[in-house]
């Protein structure tokens, strides 16, 4: 596959700010528009970014976990932080807060929905891997087809 050196220099340029920003709307989420799920969305088009620029094996390099690993700490994480407020004896995804103060930043607030929003973006990018692990792959040569026609399986 031939690459172009533009395409691969913008793409690893935008790839860190895209991402940037996917975190920051992931972190405001629950005061302002965004959240774990559209911070999950703009992760996502940086991914297709670097399978534009590179394809699968861009998009394998980019992480050493399978893709359902990542969705599945995303589903587990997003699962017990909803339950949690239900073995406290509290409703369904009831949220607590907390504060700290941080030398240099402060007082730094958080919630329990931020645990929620990170396993939904979690969530999320495992999602986008998967799908681009499922169709983001060369298709089959005609003679590995042919191979497994002939051995009675399924192409």
């Amino acid at each position: 596959m031939k690459r172009l050196l533009v395409v691969d220099v913008s793409v690893r340029v935008m790839f860190h700010t895209v991402l940037i920003g996917s975190l920051y709307l992931l972190f405001v989420g629950h005061n302002r528009p965004g959240g774990g799920f559209v911070g999950g969305l703009v992760a996502g088009s940086a991914i297709a970014l670097r399978f534009i620029a590179g394809g699968i094996d861009e998009v394998r390099g980019l992480t050493r976990f399978r893709p359902w690993t990542i969705l599945g700490t995303g589903l587990l994480l997003a699962a017990v932080t909803a339950v949690v407020p239900v073995v406290l004896g509290d409703p369904v995804l009831s949220s607590a807060l907390w504060e700290a103060d941080v030398p240099l930043l402060g007082t730094v607030k958080t919630t329990s929905a931020l645990f929620f929003d990170s396993g939904v973006y979690l969530l999320v990018v495992g999602l986008v891997f998967m799908v681009f692990e499922a169709f983001g792959g060369e298709p089959p040569t005609a003679s590995a087809v042919d191979r497994t026609e002939r051995a009675g399986g399924v192409a």
